[in-house]
C-alpha cells in the first residue's frame, strides 16, 4: 500500500480516517506530535495551522508517497490557499471528511480542495464508511 500523509485543520477528521483506515475502532484522540504507522502518518493540524511548524510537514512529507490534503465537509473556511499543491513534489489527494453530517456542504469542500489543486478528490465518512472502500482501494499498490 502506498504510504499516505494526512494534513489539515485541528478536528478535521485526521486521527478519525487514520483509525478507520487502520481498521481500529473509533476513539477520540487527540494527536499531539506526527504518529507513523506503516502505511499512513497523522499530523496534528496545529503543524498545518502554525508557519512555524509547517516547516515540519514538509520535512515528514518526505517519508511518504501521497499526501492528503483533508477539508471537513463541515468547515467555514479552507485552511489551503489557491494553487499549493504546486509546491509538492508527491501527488496530492483531496479528502473531503464529514459528509454525513446534516450541516455538511461537501460540495463546497471539494471546491476548496480543487483549488488548493488537488485533482484527485474524495468524499469520506468514517462514522457510515462511505468513501473508505475507493480510497484504500486508491492507495493499494
Amino acid at each position: 500500500m502506498k504510504k499516505l500523509i494526512l494534513f489539515g485543520r485541528s478536528e478535521s477528521g485526521k486521527t478519525t480516517l487514520t483509525q478507520v483506515l487502520r481498521g481500529k475502532k473509533i476513539v477520540y484522540e487527540k494527536t499531539q506530535y506526527i504518529n507513523h504507522y506503516s502505511s499512513l502518518i497523522d499530523t496534528p493540524g496545529e503543524y498545518a495551522e502554525n508557519k512555524d511548524l509547517g516547516r515540519a510537514l514538509a520535512l515528514y512529507a518526505y517519508e511518504a508517497d501521497i499526501c492528503g490534503l483533508l477539508v471537513s465537509a463541515t468547515e467555514p473556511f479552507c485552511l489551503f490557499p489557491p494553487n499549493c499543491t504546486c509546491m509538492a513534489n508527491r501527488e496530492v489527494i483531496g479528502i473531503v471528511t464529514k459528509i454525513d453530517r446534516s450541516d455538511a456542504r461537501p460540495d463546497l469542500a471539494e471546491m476548496w480542495l480543487r483549488l488548493a489543486g488537488c485533482e484527485k478528490v474524495f468524499h469520506t465518512s468514517a462514522k457510515t464508511g462511505k468513501g473508505i472502500a475507493e480510497l484504500l482501494e486508491y492507495l493499494k499498490d
